[in-house]
């Protein structure tokens, strides 16, 4: 028996922290590629109609100062669901037809919650990766040439179920196409596809895409496939699963729920439904922004037409900052989707892994709160974990921090998480702590340096090997102070070093 399944069944047999009428409903709703500066209740010069999330905002509390764990995909997922710093594990994305992330005795955030009674649902993005290899065909030959070489729909039995995705890491139900640009390009159902796969990937088969490129991988796809369905369909998925909740709240069935629903949008390919085009005044992808904040509407509306929104905890935030097309939005439309912040996807300036972060609970969040406190994707699973009276064994969660005082309104003595590290790739990390926060490369560049834009918002070149900054004084990261404060650089070397020898960071763990 794993640790996680033990978990589980012990969890089921303890009585409860909290009466079953008190534990909220969980609905984590997860934008893919967003920047901290395309919503309006985070930049009140955005050009992109938010009005969904402006209000969420507003009925709840908003962090100025969340975080994802990376500034790409996977590890951010991964960080989510299981409370660790990716880093302690990998550090890239699932590529196209990959392995899960996960071991097999990791206790996942769906895992914790079915063992205090709650059904669990994943809808939309997995990108954490399946055992695709359990359904290939042994005489499984690949198709094309150089790095296009890939194995065609006849190298898989899809008659058979998909292992270690997301039913075997928690969730009880899954719908959606795993990566919106990577094959298989059909629907999967649990861990089944109800269509098999019948021809290779081919855009030509699609509308025209509206900015950018298709950056669709080879590999299989079903003859009718329509990206542009992606939204709508999952949309609907999830306004059917709230609602059939609320149906069963009403009848001997009554179980609390958990909804992980992670948008494909607005990461490319950037492809909007022809009733937003035009409604922003930041292009396509201003306009794929709205639709997904329309999307957030649908499935708010559901949840208060069933009548459970009172008892559900409804938490907003995205995988990463935007992608490197955010550079000719600014020039060409003169919106900067992570302003105030410099950086952009899989960059560790700010704008890589600072994002958008709105947490709404009827009775427990004041509405129209803000609060500066640092908080980390992470942290959520301690959070929850408190709310729903669950204790967290040693080997699980290991760097998540409880943030249920924040949550509460509360103003602690000292600040519940004062350190956050920041890592894309190998070797290339930026370490928080307090308001000052190092970046231990040359630069905090992934994406690459865009000169025309440092040039507009008013950066100058830098010489040094390694960057400081007061993000008190310079949220922008414009002032590199490592050479006035070569001492602060020292000590968060040492922390840095010191964490990631660790294992943990988790304040029950140091205690």
């Amino acid at each position: 028996m794993t640790r996680s399944l033990a978990l589980f069944v012990l969890a089921s047999c303890l009585p409860l922290f909290t009466t079953e009428a008190a534990r909220p409903n969980i609905l984590i709703l997860y934008g893919d590629d967003l920047g901290f500066g395309d919503l309006g209740c985070y930049n009140k010069e955005s050009k992109i109609p938010t009005p969904n999330l402006d209000q969420l905002a507003q009925e709840g509390l908003r962090f100025t100062d969340g975080h994802s764990s990376s500034g790409i995909c996977t590890p951010s997922r991964y960080a989510l669901l299981t409370g660790r710093h990716h880093w302690r594990r990998f550090h890239g994305i699932v590529g196209p037809m990959g392995g899960s992330v996960f071991a097999p005795d990791d206790l996942t955030l769906p895992e914790m919650l079915r063992g205090k009674g709650y059904t669990t649902a994943a809808i939309g993005k997995w990108h954490l990766g399946w055992d695709w290899n359990a359904i290939k065909k042994a005489t499984a030959q690949p198709q094309g040439t150089g790095r296009r070489k890939t194995l065609g729909p006849e190298a898989y039995d899809w008659s058979q179920t998909i292992p270690d995705g997301p039913l075997a890491h928690g969730f009880e139900s899954y719908f959606g196409d795993t990566v919106i640009n990577f094959p298989p390009y059909a629907w999967i159902e649990n861990d089944r596809l109800p269509r098999a796969p019948d021809v290779m990937m081919d855009t030509s088969k699609w509308k025209k895409i509206k900015e950018g490129n298709w950056e669709c991988r080879p590999g299989p796809m079903i003859s009718d496939w329509d990206p542009y369905q992606n939204i709508p369909t999952t949309t609907k998925r999830a306004t059917e699963f709230i609602k059939l909740q609320g149906i069963k709240k009403r009848g001997p069935e009554s179980k609390p729920w958990f909804l992980y629903f992670a948008f494909p949008s607005p990461h490319a390919p950037i492809i909007p439904n022809d009733q937003f085009d035009g409604t922003s005044k930041a292009g396509p992808y201003g306009d794929f922004v709205h639709e997904t904040d329309h999307a957030c509407g649908r499935i708010l509306e559901e949840l208060k037409a069933s009548g459970q929104a009172e008892n559900t905890l409804v938490i907003f935030t995205a995988d990463n900052g935007p992608e490197k097309y955010a550079y000719a939005r600014d020039q060409r439309y003169d919106h900067w989707s992570a302003k105030p912040l410099r950086g952009l996807k899989r960059d560790i300036y700010e704008g890589g892994h600072h994002v958008p972060f709105i947490i709404r609970w009827p009775g427990k969040t004041r509405p129209g709160q803000v609060s500066k406190a640092l908080m980390s994707q992470i942290d959520l699973f301690a959070t929850i974990a408190e709310i729903v009276g669950s204790e967290l064994p040693a080997d699980a969660a290991e760097d998540s921090h409880n943030q249920l005082p924040v949550l509460m309104g509360e103003v602690p003595e000292s600040p519940i998480r004062n350190t956050h590290i920041h890592n894309t790739k190998v070797g290339h990390y930026a370490i928080r702590n307090h308001d000052w926060l190092l970046i231990e490369a040359k630069t905090g560049y992934v994406s690459g340096r865009n000169a025309q834009w440092e040039s507009k918002h008013g950066y100058q070149p830098d010489k040094e090997t390694a960057q400081l900054f007061n993000l008190k004084d310079d949220l922008g990261q414009r002032h590199n102070l490592i050479a006035k404060h070569p001492e602060k650089a020292t000590k968060l070397r040492t922390l840095l070093k010191m964490i990631r020898a660790r294992g943990h960071s988790a304040p029950r763990l140091l205690e």
